[in-house]
């Protein structure tokens, strides 16, 4: 029996290919690349606008939205870059019969699917989206040690200054670390419920054969996701609006979630908090049975 190829290899080869496929049109590559911070920058000067009038959306600061922003930013690009080529092009392989080819290579088929081509002119998003992160926290000051322990050291024993200090090197840094993992924790959850709700989406192709509509209907509810789920609260339409995607449909927590617990802003309810990874693992699972479902319904092109 032959042996089953490795992931990581198979991936990496993917991630060769499309950087070829990229280097090979650069001229596209380049135009991608500079639209993408175009776009970058319309979004930065329409809030910066906004806040130049206001104070805060709701309770998010000008510092706290541009963290939220950065966020959001960042789950989308790497949706964008590794998995919306391939879900985009599922209907065309269904098409061209070109999906038979895949269902006979020795590995997974979603895996396949999922992983073949890589649009890496969005990886430049994903940098601007960490500098903007970065340039947020930094002017949130989330670093900073807290006031009462710097008034707690103005008047300390200066025999014990130097222990005080390292007290609170060591406990910032504990917590920045928590901070971070926690942050890319849901990083991740944010990545793979949005994941498993294109690929879902994407299945559908077997049965309806051109899903173009359902396709549109991830990018209308990701719209959602766009804005803090704080701001959809004091009418009725938003609070229906609110309840459906957060509890329904999770969307507007992908986002919200992350950039809250980044900036140690309370959740309401506190438990809700737990929905996106939960979210994200249920998400995985379903969209999986959608995927095996479908391909049981496929009709090679042969038959």
């Amino acid at each position: 029996m032959a042996a089953r190829p490795s992931y990581f290899r198979v991936w990496r080869t993917f991630l060769r290919n499309s950087l070829v496929r990229e280097m090979t049109f650069r001229g596209n590559f380049l135009i991608t690349i500079v639209t993408r911070g175009f776009w970058f920058v319309a979004q930065l000067t329409l809030f910066e606008i906004i806040y130049r009038n206001v104070d805060a959306i709701n309770d998010w600061t000008r510092a706290e939205y541009f963290a939220f922003m950065a966020t959001g930013m960042l789950i989308n690009a790497v949706v964008e870059a590794f998995f919306m080529p391939n879900c985009a092009n599922f209907s065309e392989l269904i098409r061209t019969g070109n999906l038979d080819f895949a269902l006979l290579k020795p590995i997974d088929t979603q895996f396949l699917i999922s992983f073949e081509k890589m649009d890496l002119a969005m990886l430049n998003q994903i940098l601007m989206a960490g500098g903007l992160l970065g340039y947020a926290l930094f002017e949130i000051g989330s670093a900073a040690i807290p006031m009462s322990l710097a008034m707690e050291l103005l008047h300390a024993d200066p025999h014990a200054l130097f222990s005080s200090v390292a007290i609170a090197a060591a406990w910032l840094t504990f917590d920045v670390l928590v901070k971070a993992l926690v942050y890319l924790v849901y990083l991740l959850a944010g990545v793979a419920f949005l994941y498993s709700m294109m690929i879902a989406l994407a299945s559908t192709s077997i049965w309806f054969g051109r899903n173009q509509g359902l396709y549109d209907f991830w990018f209308y509810l990701t719209i959602f996701a766009r804005y803090p789920r704080s701001i959809y609260s004091g009418s009725p339409t938003g609070e229906v609006l609110r309840f459906s995607f957060s509890f329904v449909i999770p969307i507007l927590l992908v986002v919200t979630v992350p950039a809250r617990s980044l900036l140690d802003k309370p959740l309401d309810p506190s438990l809700i908090g737990v929905i996106p990874p939960v979210a994200a693992l249920a998400g995985l699972w379903v969209s999986r049975r959608i995927f095996i479902l479908a391909l049981r319904s496929y009709r090679s092109a042969s038959s």
